[in-house]
């Protein structure tokens, strides 16, 4: 492989993506300075897989996986965000992806990027994401009897009946 050097952009980026997936796949922005795009998640694993095998992209680096919670944004409450790493030029990228609260579907990763195994199993743990295909997607951290999943922002932030603190104490009254 022949280095260049001049740096892949995100404009580059996202017009191979384009090209791949069609223009109505593909969703981006810039965030924080970092290229951002989301996708159907239907179509996550190929995404993934395209930028890991695209040679002119070369993300074959998974930064970090997490899990987001957007209770207002119906249909697509739950999500998920891969961080990839091109090591070679020292891109990073950012692609999420979005699931119903009912049915947080979304392929596994864990067969392209090995450390995405228990990133996906701390997803699983807090958020509730069903990666499909995931080799041993249980608990992590969390008790098994557990029932509920608690960092989605369906709870109170604090207990409402407790009667032990003043709220004039904390600024709030």
């Amino acid at each position: 492989m022949e280095l260049n050097n001049m740096a892949i952009t995100s404009a580059e980026i996202l017009q191979k993506l384009t090209q791949k997936f069609g223009e109505d796949a593909i969703h981006s922005y810039e965030s924080y300075g970092m290229f951002t795009f989301e996708t159907d998640k239907d179509i996550n694993l190929k995404v993934l897989q395209f930028l890991y095998e695209e040679p002119s992209l070369n993300f074959q680096f998974l930064t970090d996986l997490c899990g987001i919670h957007y209770p207002d944004n119906t249909g697509k409450e739950i999500g998920v965000v891969y961080h990839l790493h091109n090591l070679v030029e020292n891109i990073r990228i950012r692609y999420k992806v979005f699931a119903p609260k009912d049915a947080p579907n979304i392929f596994t990763a864990s067969k392209l990027f090995s450390a995405a195994n228990w990133m996906e199993r701390e997803t699983y743990d807090f958020y509730g994401v069903n990666f499909i295909g995931h080799p041993k997607l249980k608990r992590i951290l969390n008790v098994d009897e557990m029932d509920y999943f608690p960092l989605r922002k369906e709870y109170p932030l604090e207990d409402q009946t407790r009667i032990d603190k003043d709220d004039e104490m904390f600024g709030r009254g």
